[in-house]
């Protein structure tokens, strides 16, 4: 209390912190449309596309796909997603393997995302009545066809909310890709507070634009759950 009754009190000091916060502004929301923001795209696109193929594959009826689901979807939520990082940014090029930074991050958190998602998108179809099944096949439709056309759009409504959550945890989730030298927001904050040593500032400031980011999201996430919500019977 005694060090922010100083900073109230002492003009010069309020305006030195003031003038920290306006010009890092720009540089970390440079930082968050250049990195953050598309490392969350693409990342949730990716590790949705793997989400799927790997939730088909635990619903399999062949063993070896069901084997092979499973262990990845063990090995990812089982290790910290700062490790993974960290093995294929670090650990890799032991093996002769140097991949970028930023690409780095893509494979990281979409191998991430894949593995959690897939859990909801398998919760998600598991919920669809074995009814809607049958009367897929009773008019001819092929397991394919059912899972396309009946089942899967059925999935994709009840697992927005928690997809959505997903996404907003992801966008939270891209600091760490700072710590494999992308140059996103939090790194952007980290690289001027070692400049001037206002750790508190400029860190206060980073979350302050997450979660504003977040907020967005969240926003356009209750948009979208009732916009399906007007095409359900109740």
């Amino acid at each position: 209390m005694f060090l922010l009754s100083n900073i109230f009190t002492d003009p010069e000091r309020m305006n030195q912190l003031v003038s920290i916060a306006q010009t890092s502004l720009y540089p970390m929301i440079e930082g968050a449309i250049q990195y953050t923001i598309p490392l969350t795209l693409i990342t949730f696109v990716l590790g949705l596309i793997l989400a799927v193929l790997t939730a088909l594959a635990r619903l399999s009826s062949i063993r070896i796909l069901q084997i092979i689901a499973r262990v990845y979807v063990s090995i990812i939520r089982g290790t910290p997603l700062l490790v993974q990082l960290f093995i294929i940014f670090y650990g890799l090029p032991n093996l002769g393997v140097t991949i970028n930074p930023f690409i780095s991050a893509i494979i990281g958190f979409s191998l991430n995302v894949g593995a959690y998602a897939s859990e909801i998108i398998r919760a998600a179809i598991l919920s669809i009545p074995k009814g809607q099944w049958e009367a897929g096949y009773s008019i001819g439709m092929t397991y394919t066809q059912a899972l396309k056309r009946i089942i899967l759009p059925q999935a994709a409504r009840v697992s927005i909310p928690p997809l959505s959550n997903t996404f907003i945890s992801l966008l939270k989730d891209t600091s760490l890709a700072s710590l494999i030298l992308v140059t996103e927001l939090f790194r952007k904050a980290q690289e001027i507070a070692a400049k001037n040593y206002e750790f508190l500032l400029l860190y206060m400031e980073a979350a302050a634009l997450y979660w504003i980011l977040c907020t967005i999201l969240s926003f356009i996430q209750g948009s979208l759950e009732e916009r399906l919500n007007r095409y359900v019977a109740k």
